[in-house]
C-alpha cells in the first residue's frame, strides 16, 4: 500500500510553502504519493473575481510555467525520495451559499482546465482533459464558512462524472459519503505543515504513475488513515521533519 496525499496546496495559490518545500516535507516523512493541486478559481462572480485580484489561482497565463516546475520538481522527488508527484489543480467555485459552491480536485491533468461556468460543464471539462475527478469536502465540514454543498446535493445526476469523494478532508470525516457507499478517498487539503498529520489514502497499486492513476479511477481496495507525529518529532517552520510513524 502506497501512502498518498492527493489535496495539497502551494504558493502558486494559497499554500504557504513552494513546491520544493513540499517535496521536501512529504518526502522526507515517507509518502510515496502526492498531488499538487493549486486552485482554478473562476472569474465569473464577485469572489472569484477578488480571489483573482488577489493573485490567489492558477490562470491559463500561468498554468504552463507551474506544470513545469511541478514537473522539475517530480524529477526531484523520484530521485531523491522514490515519491511520485502528480500534477493537478482543484477547480474552485464559491459562491455566497453554501448549497452554490463546489470544488473539484483534476488529477494527472497536463493542461489548464477553466472553473468558468456551470459546475456541470466544470466536470465535462475535467473529464475531457482525462483527470482523475475528486469532489472535494462533499459534506459539513468544522468550518462551516468552507462548505461546499453543491456536489453533495446532486450526487445522483453528477456522480457518473466524479471518480472519487472525499470522506476524510483535513481533520473532518463525512459519514454519509460512507453510507451511500460512495468511492472514496482521504486527504488533507494540505495548506501549512500542521496539516502534514491530516487524512491521506493507501493505495494497493504499483509505484509508478499510470497504476496510481488506474487505481484512482477505479476507486476499488482504497483506505483512509491519519498520520501521528512521533513524540520527539516537531515541525519547526523552515525545517522538515525526518519521519513520521502511522
Amino acid at each position: 500500500m502506497l501512502l498518498a496525499d492527493m489535496h495539497i496546496h502551494t504558493t502558486w495559490s494559497d499554500g504557504r510553502l513552494s513546491i520544493a518545500e513540499v517535496v521536501d516535507l512529504f518526502g522526507r516523512s515517507g509518502h510515496d504519493v502526492i498531488a499538487i493541486t493549486d486552485h482554478v478559481v473562476n472569474s465569473d462572480n464577485a469572489i472569484g473575481r477578488i480571489t483573482h485580484r488577489f493573485g490567489l489561482t492558477l490562470t491559463k497565463e500561468n498554468f504552463d510555467s507551474y506544470r513545469a516546475e511541478i514537473d522539475s520538481q517530480a524529477e526531484r522527488a523520484w530521485n531523491e525520495y522514490r515519491m511520485i508527484v502528480i500534477a493537478g489543480a482543484e477547480l474552485t467555485q464559491n459562491r455566497f451559499r453554501r448549497s452554490s459552491s463546489a470544488h473539484v480536485l483534476a488529477l494527472d491533468i497536463d493542461d489548464y482546465v477553466s472553473a468558468e461556468g456551470s459546475v456541470e460543464e466544470m466536470l465535462v471539462r475535467a473529464n475531457d482533459a482525462g483527470a482523475v475527478v475528486v469532489a472535494c469536502h462533499p459534506h459539513a465540514q468544522s468550518d462551516w464558512f468552507a462548505n461546499t454543498f453543491y456536489l453533495w446535493n446532486r450526487r445522483s445526476e453528477v456522480a457518473k462524472a466524479i471518480h472519487l469523494w472525499e470522506l476524510a478532508c483535513r481533520w473532518d470525516l463525512f459519514p454519509p459519503v460512507a453510507r451511500h457507499r460512495m468511492p472514496y478517498i482521504g486527504n488533507s487539503d494540505f495548506h501549512d505543515r500542521p496539516h502534514l498529520y491530516a487524512w491521506k489514502t493507501l493505495l494497493p497499486c504499483e509505484r509508478n504513475v499510470a497504476d496510481v492513476v488506474r487505481t484512482l479511477k477505479r476507486g476499488k481496495g482504497l483506505a483512509v488513515t491519519r498520520l501521528e507525529p512521533s513524540a520527539e518529532l516537531e515541525i519547526v517552520p523552515g525545517f522538515a521533519i525526518a519521519a513520521v510513524t502511522a
